[in-house]
């Protein structure tokens, strides 16, 4: 379910929620609190909630220390979701080293597809933003979109976490 600047939060949707300096990063496990479901940013002020179980408190404790230095890492595990296509996307995408970028087409030449938009689609399609940093993936000449999205509070967002690894775009 995608949230809007419009909606308000509920904190009952979700396992876990982080606060950071652009709004704040919902976090969805699956029905058996084993594997991390979903990550979505959220545009709330100040909701921070660590969660009950015990991979929602690692979870949140593992985006908060990115959050204060990026160079931090992610030690979680993914519920297995996506195409083919999406995970060859993925697995690319982690690979891109903090405080470096990739463009859409860069990506595509590495997995073997010419399409930077098909590579966007997947970027899109995400559920793991932030452990799959598909925010270090950018247009050819400008920042691109982000989320699904091609302005507003999530390409702020993309603006940030690239800020915050020291990348200005």
């Amino acid at each position: 379910m995608p949230v809007s600047s419009a909606q308000k939060i509920n904190p009952h949707w979700f396992d876990a929620i982080v606060s950071a300096p652009f709004g704040g990063v919902g976090v969805r496990l699956s029905e058996d609190k084993t594997h991390v479901f979903e990550l979505l940013y959220l545009p709330t002020d100040d909701l921070d909630v660590e969660g009950k179980s015990e991979l929602s408190v690692r979870v949140h404790a593992q985006i908060t220390a990115y959050l204060k230095d990026a160079t931090s890492g992610f030690d979680l595990p993914l519920l297995d979701q996506g195409t083919a296509f999406q995970k060859r996307v993925w697995q690319a995408i982690s690979f891109i080293e903090c405080g470096q970028v990739l463009s859409y087409k860069q990506v595509g030449q590495i997995i073997g597809c010419g399409s930077p938009r098909a590579v966007g689609g997947a970027c899109g399609a995400n559920p793991y933003p932030l452990i799959t940093p598909c925010h270090r993936v950018v247009a050819a000449q400008s920042i691109g979109g982000f989320a699904r999205h091609d302005n507003g509070f999530h390409v702020a967002v993309k603006h940030w976490l690239l800020a915050h690894e020291g990348i200005v775009y």
